[in-house]
């Protein structure tokens, strides 16, 4: 079947989705998880042929790699979502105008959703759980580095879909072609949004080219700022949880901002970070602190370049600020504004820092790690959004509802 042909089937599958019962579609996604773990051999193996064409120094190596492990936290967040409240029907406002008429405004799914996502096949389950909980029919069109992981797993939801009598179409996969993309972006009147994940270029390329609306899931250049009076201990845990955890992901440290006051203790707050064998890009006052107590091998001087880079690798940059105001204006000159952290003891500190940060999530003393729908208690996410229209930061069944009024009355008529 045809793209275009795939488009249509998904929009078709919309009004009888709606009259799917909350129950039914939380009891199909449990049915998915204990499936994705009775068939995880099976989606391992076409992982493994999707690794086998990618160079593991790659970045996305990282992103595209499944381990039993990641099944099951995929599998996990499924279940999740399955048992979370439904987003759809609630009253979110009401009211009564003098004339009796009653104005009620609730929450309705978009209809059809179309995400493009670049190496990560776990978002596939994601996003479907998502989508299907939300009453939304999602259209998924994953890149051709990870097609063999993604068919594997959408043949698993089609099979779950088709035993609980619900239209497999309500989760299309697309061809991984240009072709597909194309037609995704410009299906007006059958698209109602499209939701890109990945790297700049391509949220870039789909805003530009996009003819039905677009919520932006944007790159995640970090920053974590150790204040004057932060806590060398929390400072060098924090630091080394928000670089190596998993750097390959949007919410990992790109950047250290340090106090001048505090350069004597950068050579501890970043000692763990030699383990991972992390390189770093440092101005002259941090380079000066860290030679002799860093790998001469792993240390270099930075250029400007290295200043609101996304490196997706283990490697981080280095600023050293005179105040907490020349701070925010590091960041606010490179931040994408995804996730944004200070280390201090000063309450007045975090409170300035919380006010005038301009991102999608904001912390204090807590590594940028947790910027997460699962970790935020939505169960999943369909991408950290940052931008401010509609949606900011985790998305999850909230964000992805609209809603319409419905109004009821006696007869009234307008004069």
């Amino acid at each position: 079947m045809e793209y275009e042909d795939k488009i249509k089937e998904a929009a078709s599958a919309v009004k009888a989705l709606v009259t799917v019962s909350d129950l039914r579609i939380s009891e199909a996604l449990t049915d998915t998880a204990e499936e994705l773990l009775a068939e995880k051999d099976s989606v391992l193996e076409a992982n493994q042929a999707d690794l086998l064409k990618m160079d593991p120094s790659d970045p996305k190596y990282d992103r595209l790699k499944l381990t039993p492990e990641r099944i099951e936290a995929m599998a996990n967040d499924m279940r999740q979502v399955a048992w979370l409240p439904s987003p759809l029907n609630k009253v979110l406002s009401e009211s009564v105008r003098p004339n009796g008429m009653r104005i009620r405004k609730v929450s309705v799914p978009f209809g059809v959703i179309g995400v493009i996502y670049e190496a990560r096949p776990n978002v596939t389950f994601d996003v479907f759980s998502l989508c299907v909980k939300s009453g939304n029919v999602c259209l998924l069109k994953g890149g051709s580095d990870a097609d063999c992981s993604n068919r594997a797993l959408v043949a698993i939801i089609h099979r779950i879909l088709s035993r609980r009598r619900i239209n497999p179409a309500v989760c299309t996969l697309l061809p991984p072609g240009h072709e597909a993309t194309t037609a995704l972006l410009q299906a007006t009147g059958q698209i109602d949004l499209v939701i890109p994940r990945g790297s700049s270029a391509l949220i870039r390329y789909v805003r530009e080219n996009a003819r039905v609306p677009v919520i932006e899931t944007g790159a995640g250049i970090c920053h974590t700022y150790f204040d004057k009076d932060g806590d060398r201990e929390k400072g060098r845990g924090i630091v080394n949880n928000a670089k190596t955890r998993r750097v390959s992901v949007c919410n990992a440290l790109d950047c250290l901002v340090i106090h001048r006051d505090r350069l004597e203790d950068l050579p501890y707050i970043c000692s763990k970070l030699a383990g991972s064998h992390v390189v770093i890009y440092a101005d002259e006052p941090s380079l000066k602190a860290l030679s002799g107590h860093y790998p001469e091998s792993l240390l270099q001087p930075s250029t400007p370049e290295h200043y609101g880079t996304e490196f997706i690798d283990y490697k981080m940059s280095i600023r050293t600020v005179h105040t907490l105001e020349e701070a925010l204006e590091h960041i606010a000159r490179y931040s994408s504004r995804h996730s944004e952290c200070i280390i201090t003891e000063s309450a007045k500190a975090a409170h300035i820092f919380e006010r005038q940060v301009d991102a999608a999530c904001v912390y204090t003393n807590v590594s940028t790690a947790f910027t997460d729908g699962a970790q935020f208690g939505f169960g999943a996410e369909i991408g950290i959004s940052t931008q401010k229209m509609h949606a900011r930061g985790p998305m999850a069944l909230p964000e992805l509802t609209t809603y319409k009024y419905i109004i009821a009355g006696e007869g009234q008529v307008r004069t």
